[in-house]
């Protein structure tokens, strides 16, 4: 029973984490902007091409991959706020 009182316990503080962790991005992505093509490999934001987690993308600047940045600096960056196809 004591085990899976400290399974449940580190269970419950995960999820506070991750809370906390998104509440705080959260607030982040008021001044941003999904940006596709401009993430290096491993280096996105999200989701795409298959993969379910952040840091995935397998290569540099593939279109259909993004990553937040600050409004307006998507396209100095030689990327698009829309997605691409996928290479």
């Amino acid at each position: 029973m004591k085990m899976r009182n400290l399974a449940l316990a580190a269970a419950i503080g995960s999820l506070i984490s991750m809370g906390a962790t998104t509440t705080a991005f959260a607030g982040d992505k008021a001044d941003k902007e999904k940006c596709y093509g401009v993430a290096e490999a491993g280096k996105n934001d999200c989701a795409a091409n298959g993969h379910s987690c952040a840091g995935q993308s397998k290569m540099d600047k593939d279109p259909s991959e993004w990553k937040f940045v600050p409004k307006g600096e998507c396209e100095k960056m030689g990327g698009t706020t829309a997605p691409g196809k996928k290479m």
